[in-house]
């Protein structure tokens, strides 16, 4: 299996780790990012362990999560690639997801 990352769940990461950095120091802003990649790197080998994501179930394209403290990874897979479509702090309204 190969892990890639849309343009949309790095640029939503990104947002989401300067959302909450004036309220962290770096350090923990790093862990956090790091957590959150870590998890996702963790797909590779079992990809089928995230479960359907609900909110997007309209769209018809079977996305998944997996979570990581406040975070949802969303990701599809096909044929041998898992793509991470959206990196979503849970806190915000499901409304907001991208999709």
């Amino acid at each position: 299996m190969k892990l890639v990352y849309t343009q949309q769940a790095l640029i939503s990461l990104e947002e989401s780790l300067e959302f909450i950095a004036p309220h962290v120091s770096g350090e923990t802003l790093e862990t956090i990012r790091n957590s959150i990649l870590d998890r996702a790197d963790k797909l590779i080998k079992n990809p089928s362990s995230g479960r359907r994501e609900e909110y997007l179930e309209h769209l018809g394209l079977n996305h998944r999560r997996v979570i990581d403290s406040h975070y949802k990874i969303i990701y599809r897979i096909i044929d041998r690639t898992i793509y991470i479509t959206d990196i979503f702090d849970s806190r915000q309204d499901p409304a907001k997801m991208k999709g």
